[in-house]
């Protein structure tokens, strides 16, 4: 008999689940037993990964041979558009809505069951906005616990950083990691699971965040689709722009204390061109002004990027650390322009190889969070199903956070 508390928390996930989980009530789980089982580099196992940081809602199931098995996400755009940025609460009840959906999508591409073919559930724990991660978290652990499946909480940056493993299998630790998108910067020195070096970030705006910003001075509509959004309507109007028509100062360059330290700073940025549309009285409803505009912003941008990896690649340099290549990912690495300028840097100045994932897993998706969690679960890295979300968790305290005992009872 499913006690009052199971069945509320059933009800978190929807009616479809929960008639599953109907036909299979009578189990016993205990998170001792279910780490003691945890699956070894041979055996093929499968994890389903929900990923709701922020406004996409992102499920992926893939096996541990990297055999993506399906996904769906659910994209919400159009809601925000017209707000000029994510709602918090606005994205929240959307996840709330639409998540259960989501889940069975992803479940009937994969032709798989829920009850009988998924080994693992993972999830965005954090960082990322608090009522959305609520959402995902709460809906994860609800399925774990009831399904007595394994819990695995993701860090979010990892995940877009073990991406690369995901797509490139001879990728081997240590590497350099840039990690770009509208919420965080930043370049790692990647040790191995759950183990990173955080050699700089951002003092203020996250690079994919200036992108918007700046498209929203420019009065950019947003690009429509999966890897759309107000930075994507930006990257295209500077593809058919002159990046030196207008001249933009590089960030952070006037002082040698400021050239040699390793954080970067992309707020200035968008104030610099604010001055320089007023400066110049530039008319906006010139669209090459636009493109012009966008060019020079986004080539300012990737040239301070470039000075910041310079410098981390010699720091790495200074500590004789080999490494086997820079990874670039997060939404912003979907950027054509940058990627070209990290892959001239990477093979020409420091000949590695630089490795980027698709665009469509650059970009958040549920997939880069259940590869993350075949990655820790290999390492026995399992959560407490009583864990919660850390909306803002540095990646360095990967390795403190703990996963909680196994002698919690239920």
């Amino acid at each position: 008999m499913i006690s009052y508390s199971k069945k509320r928390a059933i009800r978190l996930i929807s009616p479809h689940v929960e008639n599953l989980i109907r036909k299979h009530t009578k189990f016993k789980f205990n998170l001792s037993t279910i780490r003691s089982e945890s699956k070894n580099d041979v055996e093929l196992f499968t994890a389903l990964g929900i990923e709701t940081s922020c406004d996409d809602t992102a499920v992926g199931i893939i096996r541990s041979d990297r055999n993506i098995l399906g996904e769906a996400i659910k994209l919400q755009q159009e809601i925000h558009e017209p707000k000029g940025g994510v709602v918090p609460t606005l994205a929240m009840v959307y996840h709330q809505t639409f998540l259960p959906q989501v889940v069975k999508s992803a479940l009937d591409n994969a032709r798989l069951d829920v009850v009988r073919d998924i080994d693992v559930i993972a999830v965005t724990r954090g960082p990322g906005l608090a009522p959305c991660l609520s959402v995902g978290l709460n809906a994860a652990k609800t399925l774990a616990i009831v399904l007595g499946k394994p819990l695995i909480g993701v860090h979010h940056m990892e995940a877009h950083a073990l991406t690369a493993r995901l797509t490139n299998p001879e990728l081997k630790f240590p590497f350099l990691v840039l990690l770009i998108s509208g919420g965080h910067t930043l370049i790692l020195l990647a040790h191995g699971i759950n183990k990173y070096t955080q050699l700089a970030t951002t003092l203020d705006d996250a690079i994919g965040e200036a992108f918007d910003k700046t498209a929203r001075l420019l009065g950019l509509p947003w690009l429509k689709g999966r890897n759309g959004g107000p930075g994507a309507a930006l990257e295209k109007f500077a593809a058919a722009g002159d990046p030196n028509r207008y001249q933009i100062p590089i960030p952070m360059t006037k002082e040698k204390r400021t050239k040699e330290n390793p954080n970067m700073s992309f707020s200035g940025l968008k104030t610099s061109i604010n001055i320089l549309l007023e400066k110049e009285n530039l008319d906006l409803r010139d669209f090459q002004v636009k493109r012009d505009v966008a060019a020079a912003f986004q080539a300012t941008a990737i040239r301070h990027l470039s000075d910041k990896l310079n410098l981390a690649f010699d720091w790495c340099k200074e500590r004789d650390l080999a490494l086997n290549g820079l990874v670039a990912s997060g939404g912003a690495a979907s950027n054509k322009a940058i990627r070209t300028s990290l892959e001239k840097l990477a093979h020409d100045k420091y000949n590695i190889e630089l490795i980027c994932p698709p665009p469509h897993l650059c970009t958040d998706n549920g997939l880069m969070i259940a590869w993350a969690g075949i990655e820790r679960y290999r390492v026995g890295l399992i959560d407490d199903y009583t864990i919660n979300h850390i909306p803002k968790w540095p990646i360095e305290e990967l390795g403190t956070i703990s996963t909680a005992s196994s002698s919690t009872k239920y």
